[in-house]
């Protein structure tokens, strides 16, 4: 059949045509655009249902637990804040993730790098101790996060003592040849700004008669703050005795 030419559409349905297509555009304009909305993260999947899901491949499977959580505060239509999550439940989906691949160093740096920079106190102190916890179970190679939970602790908690039982508990179990001196050494430092300048004076000579520090560069740099620390004592020795009974 040959195709009508549109000359030969009566003018009065062409009319009719143009409205209808007019009038939808100007209903589909004038309709809200759709809410988007946050959803709950679920739970994390139990250790029965992972090693159902996991194939015999826990690594590749850890991957994909960790994308699913890194995207879930980007949904359609919405970017949900860090501090709307529910933050017991992302502890349990790092767990899973890092009992999947113990070697693997991602969770902790989604925790100590992204879920600890909300503005909520609670938050952070709730995944800084989760990082703590995870820290004791492998020490010499989770000793970088415990070390930045103590910074966090120290300059955005405000709370020294915190910072101070990280940085200790660091010193204490992670001793081997790969953690740096400068880990070990935080509580020292940490001691210092909390005004314990005598504690803070003896562990550090403890330190250096030790001979454990093998840089010359950093030997002087301790001996000149053993130096600093000794003055600050006997200054503060000094004004003590000064002081009338």
């Amino acid at each position: 059949m040959g195709e009508r030419a549109i000359a030969a559409v009566p003018a009065s349905l062409l009319w009719g045509l143009i409205a209808t297509f007019c009038l939808q555009l100007a209903f589909k304009t004038a309709e809200p655009r759709p809410a988007a909305h946050a959803a709950d993260l679920p739970p994390a999947p139990s250790a029965a249902a992972v090693r159902l899901l996991d194939l015999g491949e826990p690594i590749g499977t850890a991957q994909v637990l960790s994308l699913y959580l890194q995207a879930f505060d980007t949904q359609p239509g919405i970017s949900i804040p860090f501090q709307d999550l529910d933050y017991a439940r992302i502890q349990d989906w790092l767990d899973r993730i890092l009992d999947l691949d113990p070697n693997g160093q991602y969770p902790l740096l989604m925790a100590s790098q992204v879920y600890s920079q909300v503005p909520d106190t609670v938050r952070q102190r709730m995944i800084l101790d989760w990082a703590y916890r995870r820290f004791l179970d492998d020490p010499e190679r989770r000793w970088r996060w415990l070390a930045h939970a103590a910074i966090m602790a120290k300059h955005r908690l405000n709370d020294l003592p915190l910072a101070l039982h990280y940085a200790q508990e660091l010193s204490r179990h992670a001793t081997g040849p790969g953690v740096p001196d400068w880990a070990r050494q935080m509580h020292i430092f940490i001691l210092e700004d909390m005004g314990e300048v005598e504690t803070a004076k003896i562990l550090l000579g403890g330190l250096l008669a030790s001979g454990s520090i093998k840089d010359g560069h950093e030997t002087r740099f301790l001996i000149e703050r053993l130096n600093r620390l000794e003055k600050a004592v006997e200054k503060s020795s000094k004004a003590s005795e000064s002081q009338p009974h």
